[in-house]
């Protein structure tokens, strides 16, 4: 069996692809696992369809071979249709789920009832045990019990590349990272704002934040670049100089309501920054129990980040305390991407009889 990875929003760019958003890295990181895998072209003209010699083997959907092919549908709650489309050519297509997002992103009735039918009919791989466990929840609540009982759903932490961390680099004045590429509710952009203006009025401090293009010119977007103390601009043009760019990051303040994962806040602190995270459910499944900056409210996020942006040192190791010791050996322990590599590997070998040999990235 064969892999084709399907991801509606996917940038196709001199035949890689592109963007730096979660799901785009996703994609990259499952072409790395099975370098033979296609990338299952988006809705509209299809150019970029067809193998070029330094890039991927893009197919339209209907056009792959369903009967030795499994499709890892990125995009869970249209793979009925994914399904439907396969049938035309084979008589048992195959299809993975692959949950990268927080389920609870769905509010409506027909996106909600279409995502636990999905996970109930098809084997389903999540991005961390959180995810996992709310999409057993909409499954056991929203499908019958004939699918209920027969779904398949797996997980694992969807991990980091350790090898990009880069040495750290204490910048003259302290940096504090907006961990997040959005400014939409769900990532409470206007906590963070009222928290570092506080902290900015008491300490000198520099704020960073690299969005998403769509959210560059968004009315949060530029009421952050306008503080003098603040700097908002694109993303990294390249993973080496994303990595950089942490290295010098002194700490930066959480504030989103749910995650699935967190790999932004994963990466910053493997980089050596001291985070500072909500009282939420999804923190526990990034940092250690007893961990010392879980904050409250808005005045406790203040004190804590203040510590955070004068006394690093001293708060990291209150972090190396919670870890019993080495936090950032708790990390890696726990977080490294050689797991998910494996996990995903594993598992499409038992669901479908893949078979995958992890290399390594150029």
């Amino acid at each position: 069996m064969n892999v084709a990875v399907r991801l509606g929003s996917i940038q196709l760019e001199d035949g890689r692809v592109g963007g730096r958003d979660a799901g785009a890295t996703l994609v990259r990181r499952l072409l790395r696992i099975f370098p033979d895998a296609q990338v299952v072209a988006p809705e509209g003209p299809l150019a970029g369809a067809g193998r070029r010699p330094d890039g991927v083997d893009v197919v339209p959907l209907y056009a792959v071979d369903g009967s030795r092919t499994v499709v890892v549908n990125m995009d869970v709650i249209d793979s009925v249709a994914v399904w439907q489309t396969l049938s035309r050519r084979c008589e048992r297509p195959q299809v993975m789920n692959l949950v990268w997002w927080n389920p609870s992103r769905y509010t409506r009735t027909v996106d909600v009832a279409a995502l636990a039918l999905s996970c109930a009919l098809f084997p389903t791989f999540c991005n961390s045990e959180r995810t996992a466990t709310e999409v057993r929840e909409t499954v056991v609540a929203w499908a019958v019990p004939r699918l209920a009982e027969r779904a398949r759903i797996a997980w694992v932490n969807l991990g980091v590349r350790l090898d990009h961390v880069r040495p750290r680099q204490e910048p003259p004045v302290p940096v504090v990272l907006y961990p997040a590429i959005y400014v939409s509710d769900r990532k409470r952009p206007d906590l963070f704002l009222k928290v570092v203006e506080r902290v900015a009025a008491r300490t000198p401090i520099r704020v960073e934040g690299r969005l998403h293009e769509s959210h560059l010119v968004t009315e949060r977007a530029m009421a952050l670049s306008r503080k003098e103390w603040a700097w908002v601009g694109p993303l990294t043009a390249s993973r080496e100089s994303y990595w950089e760019a942490l290295a010098r990051t002194t700490a930066f303040l959480a504030t989103a309501e749910e995650e699935s994962y967190g790999l932004e806040y994963v990466e910053a602190l493997v980089a050596g920054a001291v985070g500072i995270f909500p009282d939420r459910p999804w923190v526990a499944g990034i940092v250690p129990a007893g961990y010392p900056f879980v904050y409250r409210t808005a005045e406790e996020a203040e004190s804590m980040l203040l510590r955070a942006v004068t006394d690093p040192a001293a708060c990291r190791a209150e972090m190396d305390l919670a870890a019993g010791g080495d936090f950032a050996a708790w990390l890696r322990a726990r977080h490294d991407d050689d797991a998910f590599d494996q996990a995903v590997t594993d598992r499409l070998r038992q669901w479908f009889g893949v078979g995958a040999n992890p290399v390594p990235a150029a």
